[in-house]
């Protein structure tokens, strides 16, 4: 490095600063990744390994449940069944109701992703924001997401087809439930395990 006549320092080629600059960059994204992995372990050491005296009587209780019967939901049918009114905890992505009840000690009332139980988490998912403002109470068309949004949501939708049974839909404001008959039911249930 060499003072450059005007108090300012250059390095040989005049492109060694880009080059720091580039590197230091680089560095504090690898060191916000790392302090995001560690605040993701943190909450997974917290809310993975809590369990409270009501905790295993009520995954005993969720697990003794039924298979749920196909069935259609409105917004207000699907809050019913947020983990504390009832056993069952239920939740919405793109349109589709996904019993999570097996995954309760995620979306039970204590769990990291509570906020979404009885809920459509589409928007928070989408968004990755686990606020409850971020969530709407009336029904979201997601029509203002953005692509990458949307393929967010697309994404975490196969994944709840392939973890968690499918019961329904979640239906838009004056559309009607759909009919679904034990054959449908079976064949579909049968169909995911």
């Amino acid at each position: 490095m060499a003072d450059d006549g005007q108090g300012r320092l250059r390095t040989e080629g005049g492109r060694g600063g880009g080059a720091v600059a580039a590197g230091g960059q680089m560095l504090l994204s690898v060191g916000l990744l790392a302090l995001a992995l560690l605040a993701a372990y943190r909450l997974y050491l917290r809310w993975g390994k809590r369990s409270g005296p009501g905790d295993a009587a009520r995954r005993g209780e969720a697990a003794a449940l039924p298979r749920m019967k196909r069935r259609d939901f409105s917004l207000e049918q699907l809050r019913e069944f947020d983990g504390a009114r009832n056993p069952r905890i239920l939740l919405a992505v793109n349109g589709k109701v996904f019993d999570v009840t097996k995954g309760s000690k995620f979306y039970g009332p204590e769990g990291p992703y509570g906020i979404f139980a009885g809920r459509d988490a589409s928007r928070g998912l989408a968004t990755f924001c686990l606020d409850k403002d971020a969530l709407r109470d009336e029904y979201d068309d997601l029509s203002d997401l953005n692509a990458v949004q949307m393929e967010s949501v697309r994404e975490w939708e196969m994944q709840f087809k392939e973890k968690y049974d499918y019961v329904g839909r979640l239906l838009k404001p004056g559309e009607e439930p759909s009919e679904y008959t034990d054959e449908e039911d079976t064949k579909d249930h049968t169909k995911q395990e």
